[in-house]
């Protein structure tokens, strides 16, 4: 007898006495069995009685050596089995969804999106040049990894310990100050993996076991460039919006930048693909303007909504409508990368909160439904806005509405 399989009977092993007891069932059921033979009809009701007895040793036995086996394989200890069950079974037949953006906007929806489905991919921007990110880029020549940080914490199923772990940002009477756990701890399996973002992303989702995929758009170290409208170029993510100056195109340094393999590969196999939400010129089009993906999103049979803002922002869309953000990406890519567009249809009616955009010079963006659909596209106008000290998309509300959407969607002829 192997060693290995007497370690199944080592002390505290709690599968010992739920084995004994189906073993002891087993023999009673057999005892049983030998009375219920009798002629005799009393003799015969008291064998039924002790196979039931049996029956119910059996199954006391069997259902609490699974429990004691699956409670110590559970990932999550903190999480119910059955909370195990339904994301195992019921949200991986959920449909396969593609979210493509950055910033704050994707990883809210995120958020809410993994009580859909567990079949999610984010392809997020990497051309982040702000905060602890740029700082990263110039030391380690690593592509962003903030929005991707923020993409995993969202998405993770591990205990709330570790998402604010992640997120956990140094004081500034820190050396580090400034910078996020999360992105040093990217940072520094990026290191370790042979200077390989993408299976540093790998390793950290498998850290926070998250629901569905994290994949950088590109893992080249890239640099948004803008062409405003009276002919200027800025470079650096952050040093784009320019109050008062429109944007009149964007691209990358460099040009010729390739998306990944994971990228492609998840919009060719998607069910919907959402753009958005979150900046059209810094978190949407620098995804969409990377050689390759656009033409993928073209050639998909996904389903394809772009979620709009519900705010101009300052120096990046001041002025633009709804149908003037579709036609900017339009723009940057092509126009068969849409199927549809998705408004808020909420007035914001909060006078304080207004105020405070106004000052800002931000305004809700206009609705204008017909100039988006003369340009060929559905529109699914929703209650999707949250207003608290500010006004932005509410994660449920936003997913809610999605389901309908994606729940009822037509089927587009390509």
């Amino acid at each position: 007898m192997s060693k290995k399989f007497l370690k199944w009977f080592y002390p505290g092993m709690q599968v010992k006495r739920w084995l004994l007891a189906a073993l002891l069932g087993v023999l009673v059921v057999s005892a049983g069995s030998y009375f219920v033979a009798s002629p005799y009809r009393f003799v015969s009701l008291f064998g039924f009685i002790i196979i039931s007895c049996g029956l119910v040793f059996i199954v006391i036995g069997i259902v609490k050596m699974a429990v004691s086996l699956v409670s110590l394989l559970m990932p999550q200890k903190d999480k119910d089995l059955v909370d195990i069950l339904y994301q195992k079974r019921f949200l991986e037949r959920g449909p396969k969804i593609v979210a493509i953006g950055g910033g704050h906007g994707l990883s809210n929806l995120l958020l809410a999106l993994k009580e859909y489905s567990a079949n999610i991919t984010a392809i997020v921007t990497v051309a982040d040049s702000g905060g602890s990110s740029g700082r990263l880029r110039e030391q380690f020549n690593i592509v962003a990894p903030g929005d991707i940080r923020n993409c995993l914490v969202a998405l993770a199923d591990a205990p709330a310990l570790m998402g604010d772990l992640f997120q956990y940002r140094f004081p500034e009477r820190s050396e580090l100050k400034g910078h996020n756990f999360g992105n040093l701890f990217l940072t520094a399996l990026y290191e370790v993996a042979g200077r390989d973002f993408q299976r540093a992303v790998e390793l950290t989702s498998h850290v926070l076991a998250i629901r569905g995929k994290v994949v950088p758009s590109t893992v080249d170290n890239v640099h948004l460039v803008a062409r405003y409208c009276d002919g200027r170029i800025t470079e650096g993510e952050a040093s784009i919006p320019r109050p008062g100056v429109k944007i009149d195109q964007l691209f990358l340094k460099p040009l010729d930048v390739a998306p990944t393999a994971e990228a492609l590969k998840a919009l060719e196999e998607a069910d919907v693909i959402i753009l958005g939400p979150g900046s059209l010129y810094t978190s949407v089009i620098p995804n969409l303007v990377i050689k390759g993906i656009s033409e993928a999103l073209a050639a998909s049979k996904a389903f394809k909504i772009y979620i709009c803002n519900v705010m101009t922002q300052p120096g990046e869309t001041e002025g633009l409508s709804a149908a003037d953000h579709v036609r900017a990406i339009v723009k940057h890519t092509r126009p068969d990368i849409l199927d549809a567009v998705l408004l808020n249809s909420t007035t914001i009616s909060v006078p304080e909160a207004l105020e405070r955009y106004k000052n800002e010079n931000s305004f809700p963006v206009a609705a204008d439904v017909d100039a988006i659909r003369s340009l060929g596209y559905l529109v699914f106008s929703e209650d999707v806005v949250g207003i608290f000290d500010y006004v932005r998309h509410d994660a449920h509300k936003l997913t809610q509405a999605l389901i309908k959407v994606i729940e009822k969607r037509p089927v587009i002829r390509r």
